[in-house]
């Protein structure tokens, strides 16, 4: 007997008890099937293996020179920056345009070969895992600012473009992309993940500054979520098919172009490090700049030990102690009054005076110290793994998460400097573990999941700015429930029926 609808295989010592029970209902046979039911579960189906056919057509389409098996090259392409082993591709193609895309993308189809988009690998949650192996498309070389229209405030990039590649484009225009989660990563990969970062407390995250999406879908058509060179500020018409694609980590399709909103420059910007005596004033203190409706650009948060990682890694000489990093735009005026209005909450908190950072030189090594933190906490423990969390809550129950974090990390006797964007309600414990220890690996994964679950009880998300990936599946059917689930698998269902669109993420 065979399962057609999942490909499943089975076995003759099966068929007497089960043969009756499939033939009517398969689902009740195998009660776990009915949580995948609509789309194919990638644990059921068996792996595709490459042959010369199919490697002969890929060639055809890329070229010699753009496809590549070594063991060297697929094992580069099968890990990101996460904890998270790696898992290699069967092969690799630099696809140098949309139409390739599209041409590579319907060889995989008709061949059932599992498809892992490929950016600069600066992903959290094993994004690039080819848990299935297939075929790795690195969108790299595919790296063109195609459209700039700087009176509209917009521009559309290909998946190569990097945010500093772009807004080193932009010199000149008076305009910038604010949003900045540190590394440089492809501006098509941040879509692809609802990535944010620094500036989001005033700018927004990627689903806010992303206006159109061209994407390659898995049988190889070619669609744009808001219409074949749409770029309009505002839209009612229809779904919103962009927010569908932004944070669908490439479970959906393949993101080969993205048009962007642009912010002009402010007058001036200054920055500024105001240390705390506790980790609840400082955090106080944010909860309270926000609520007084100061425009801040960026309000950071370091604890003690996250500041003395970055003291030793960016040699740096601020007091080890909560801290907060803020930066200010705007006007010479509005900066004065922004400045004055939050000194004042600052006192009132029992914060330091101001250490300024007002020349660009000095801006961006207090910056480049604060995105290096990820690094900074590693060379905590030389030779550990790290592994960041990404909860995010209602701004109104920051203090008390962050001080029940702090406590807990104590309590499991447990290396993890906190860091995050707390004007979005967002931080991170970035946890460093030996490998070798299973012990503190299991304390590390408990200690993750109640913090994650303790978010959730306070009507948050388990992930702000990372996205699922790997590691979060179970903590997603707890934060969406079981009728989201559901029409989750439907609209992957619909898209990839299948389910050769990075397999074994997200859902």
């Amino acid at each position: 007997i065979q399962c057609r609808v999942y490909r499943a295989r089975v076995y003759p010592s099966c068929i007497g008890v089960c043969s009756m029970a499939l033939l009517h209902s398969p689902l009740r046979a195998f009660p776990a099937l009915k949580r995948v039911a609509g789309w194919r579960n990638h644990r059921l189906q068996p792996k595709r293996c490459l042959n010369r056919d199919v490697t002969d057509a890929l060639c055809t389409v890329a070229g010699a020179d753009n496809i590549s098996t070594s063991t060297a090259v697929r094992e580069q392409h099968g890990k990101d920056e996460s904890y998270h082993g790696c898992k290699p591709p069967d092969i690799v193609v630099w696809p140098q345009n949309v139409e390739q895309v599209s041409r590579l993308a319907a060889i995989c189809w008709a061949n059932d070969l599992p498809i892992i988009p490929f950016g600069t690998s600066t992903g959290l949650e094993g994004g690039v895992a080819a848990l299935r192996g297939g075929v790795c498309f690195d969108l790299t070389k595919m790296d063109k600012t195609v459209e700039l229209n700087t009176v509209d405030f917009d521009v559309t990039v290909e998946p190569g473009v990097t945010r500093k590649s772009l807004n080193n484009y932009l010199k000149g225009s008076g305009l910038w992309f604010p949003v900045d989660p540190g590394a440089d990563a492809s501006l098509c990969g941040m879509a692809a993940t609802g990535a944010s970062g620094t500036n989001a407390v005033r700018y927004g995250t990627m689903r806010e500054n992303v206006i159109n999406l061209e994407v390659v879908l898995a049988d190889g058509r070619i669609m744009y979520t808001a219409g074949a060179q749409r770029r309009s500020r505002k839209t009612s018409a229809g779904y919103n098919l962009t927010n569908l694609f932004v944070g669908s980590e490439g479970t959906l399709g393949i993101i080969t172009k993205t048009t962007l909103r642009l912010h002009g420059i402010p007058e001036s910007m200054v920055s500024a490090v105001c240390t705390f005596p506790t980790v609840q004033a400082a955090v106080d203190c944010t909860v309270q700049v926000l609520q007084y409706g100061i425009p801040i650009a960026r309000i950071e948060f370091l604890d003690d030990v996250m500041m003395d990682a970055c003291n030793k890694f960016s040699n740096l000489n601020y007091a080890v102690s909560s801290t907060l990093f803020l930066e200010f735009h705007g006007t010479e005026k509005s900066l004065a009054e922004q400045i004055q209005v939050t000194g004042e909450i600052m006192k009132a908190n029992r914060g330091s005076d101001y250490i300024w950072a007002i020349d660009q030189e000095a801006r961006d090594k207090l910056w480049q110290a604060r995105h290096n933190a990820w690094y900074a906490a590693r060379a905590l423990r030389p030779g550990c793994k790290a592994y960041s969390t990404d909860v995010c809550v209602p701004l109104s129950k920051l203090p008390e998460i962050i001080v029940a974090t702090k406590d807990d990390l104590i309590q499991s006797k447990l290396t993890g400097p906190i860091v995050g964007h707390v004007g979005d309600g967002n931080f991170h414990c970035l946890m460093t573990m030996d490998p070798r220890d299973k012990d503190e690996e299991r304390r590390v994964k408990e200690f993750t999941d109640r913090l994650a679950r303790r978010a959730l009880a306070m009507d948050g998300t388990c992930t702000g700015e990372h996205g699922i990936g790997l590691g979060k599946r179970h903590l997603l059917t707890e934060e969406i429930g079981a009728v989201g689930m559901e029409m989750m698998r439907g609209i992957k269902a619909a898209l990839d029926p299948k389910n050769i669109m990075n397999p074994g993420k997200v859902v």
